[in-house]
């Protein structure tokens, strides 16, 4: 069974499963990671969601590329938790299926393409701290230091 994090579902409210595709990204001590400024600031695992005719692994690659400019090499599934949350950017109540990864991060090629995301890097203990949903902060903890 798929660990859940954050508050339970709603009852009451239909969700629409959002699976995803994420990544812990260590290099030299330090994680890479994306903040995004819109809707409200939050620190994150780089990744998103898998778009149609994608598999998780391509959706791996291109997220982190919108969300970094970095390319990695070597991803590795860690695992995969579920949380229920609103999704204000597609206006709709989700059932996210984030599965994780680790990967090098091997080379940048530029900032950021995707609008309102900047790349920063943080030591494992701070982006345990900073990072936005308890599911990301878990991986971290248990696996953040690993490559």
């Amino acid at each position: 069974m798929t660990p859940r994090f954050g508050k339970p579902p709603q009852m009451d409210r239909r969700y629409t499963l959002r699976p995803g595709a994420y990544a812990i990204l260590p290099r030299d001590g330090r994680l890479l990671l994306t903040r995004q400024d819109a809707p409200c600031p939050e620190v994150q695992l780089p990744g998103g969601g898998i778009d149609p005719g994608e598999n998780p692994l391509q959706a791996l690659h291109r997220e982190i590329f919108e969300e970094t400019g970095w390319r990695i090499a070597r991803p590795r599934r860690l695992g995969a938790f579920r949380r229920f949350t609103f999704m204000p950017d597609y206006g709709l109540w989700a059932e996210k299926l984030c599965i994780i990864y680790t990967a090098m991060p091997v080379c940048p090629h530029g900032p950021p393409t995707e609008p309102g995301h900047t790349a920063i890097w943080r030591t494992p203990e701070a982006a345990a701290h900073e990072l936005g949903n308890p599911g990301d902060r878990a991986f971290v903890l248990r696996h953040g230091t690993s490559g």
